[in-house]
């Protein structure tokens, strides 16, 4: 009898779910915790109901990535190609590794700020990195290590976060109230704020639903795992929705109408109210969010490029590890500039927001077209109803595109147009002073 099943040969549970656990320690990063706890000290618990839009949509789609990795024999990227061709394949693998690299900073930034409240030393995450660094090339067996820490890492959010709740005594009225969309707050208005589409941006995480199948073909499961799958699917958004709910709820409870800049702000201003233990259930549960996402966002973004580029797409390739760490080396450098400077790297930002712009339609769209396909899916492509979930996904995707070229991405670059223009105008100026005198 193995170790993984019971004497009865049945599965083990620890068989049964995997690949969902480190899917949500990737959407749950140091972002969507500012966002969540921002909302609910603006909007209070109103919100709640477009979490749940949220992990629906999630849901779909990681469904669609691990039904494909365990039907299928051959990594995502290598089917994609055969079916469009190298060069779109190729264009989506840069896409996700720019995202991943960009964004990387900020899990580097949120393990900071989880670290200062214990310690001076500024660059915890040099040390952090290298430990990454050593895990990625140290160990044969890599998924089954990250699936492992993923676990742990999940189980400390879930803890941390649950116990602030609890001492913030949330109004549970309100609570079950903002299920409902619009109730409580200005009805019609709120439902159809474009702002919403941020908030859904930060759970409906279309890269880490792609590598979703690369998780499913790690785990070994096969054709007769499909109902694993389906559980593992579940069980991940669940803890995604729980966990930011809890985020929400808490900064509903205890932080109304305060304005929070970072991740940083939402641990200071539950000290005074919780005490230092409340503190430090937060940062521990920040810590395990972003070291979290900082792993497995890294390997999205160097598996996902490796694979689209035809040099191997599992943890035994050569490649995959080496982009890993390209990503995981990006993130610190950044993170460390931002440390030393105090400011942010404006255009990395932009430029991120700018790839993700056309990066995850394509994303999404290729994950839909791959488990639609009955060539590749054969008996288990999607159904109607699947396809018709997956297609206002979709469709959502693309009001996120748009909301993020139109609200974040223009205006800012209007702005850097402006402020290089000031800058030209002044030095002329200085120039003609300087040679007067």
């Amino acid at each position: 009898m193995t170790e993984q099943q019971t004497p009865t040969g049945k599965k083990h549970w620890s068989q049964r779910i995997g690949p969902g656990l480190v899917t949500a320690c990737v959407v749950i990063g140091p972002g969507s915790i500012l966002t969540s706890s921002n909302l609910g000290a603006k909007d209070g618990y109103s919100m709640i109901w477009v979490v749940l839009i949220s992990v629906i949509f999630m849901l779909v789609y990681t469904s669609l990535g691990a039904k494909l990795g365990t039907v299928t024999s051959e990594s995502t990227c290598t089917l994609l190609a055969k079916m469009v061709g190298r060069p779109l394949t190729i264009l989506i693998g840069c896409g996700v590794f720019f995202i991943s690299a960009a964004y990387q900073f900020g899990n580097n930034l949120g393990v900071h700020s989880a670290l200062e409240n214990f310690t001076d030393f500024k660059y915890g995450i040099v040390i952090f990195n290298a430990i990454s660094i050593a895990f990625l090339f140290g160990f044969k067996n890599l998924y089954k290590l990250v699936e492992r820490l993923m676990g742990i890492f999940v189980g400390l959010m879930l803890v941390s976060f649950a116990i602030n709740l609890f001492f913030a005594k949330p109004n549970l009225l309100e609570m079950a109230e903002g299920l409902i969309p619009g109730y409580g707050s200005d009805g019609l208005d709120s439902i159809l704020n474009i702002s919403l589409l941020g908030l859904i941006g930060t759970t409906f995480v279309i890269s880490a639903a792609f590598y979703q199948s690369y998780l499913a073909r790690f785990k070994g499961w096969k054709v007769e795992d499909l109902k694993d799958g389906r559980i593992d699917s579940v069980i991940s958004v669940t803890i995604m929705a729980l966990i930011t709910i809890m985020l929400m709820s808490t900064a509903a409870a205890v932080l109304r109408g305060q304005e929070l800049n970072g991740v940083g702000d939402v641990g200071n201003a539950l000290q005074p109210l919780f005490g230092d233990k409340g503190q430090i259930l937060f940062c521990i549960g920040l810590f395990s969010a972003a070291y979290s996402s900082f792993i497995v966002n890294s390997m999205i973004g160097g598996f996902i490029l490796s694979d689209s580029l035809g040099l191997g797409g599992t943890p035994q390739d050569k490649w995959t590890r080496i982009l890993t760490a390209a990503v995981l080396l990006t993130g610190m450098f950044v993170a460390i500039y931002v440390i030393r400077s105090g400011t942010k790297p404006v255009v990395a930002i932009v430029a991120a927001q700018a790839v993700t712009v056309v990066a995850a339609p394509l994303a999404a769209g290729a994950l839909l077209l791959l488990t639609s396909s009955k060539k590749v899916m054969g008996e288990h492509r999607n159904g109607p109803l699947m396809n018709l979930l997956a297609g206002v996904g979709f469709v959502l995707l693309l009001g996120m595109a748009w909301y993020i070229a139109s609200e974040k991405v223009l205006p800012q670059i209007q702005r850097m147009r402006g402020e290089t223009a000031a800058v030209i105008q002044v030095e002329p100026a200085e120039m003609k002073v300087a040679t007067r005198n």
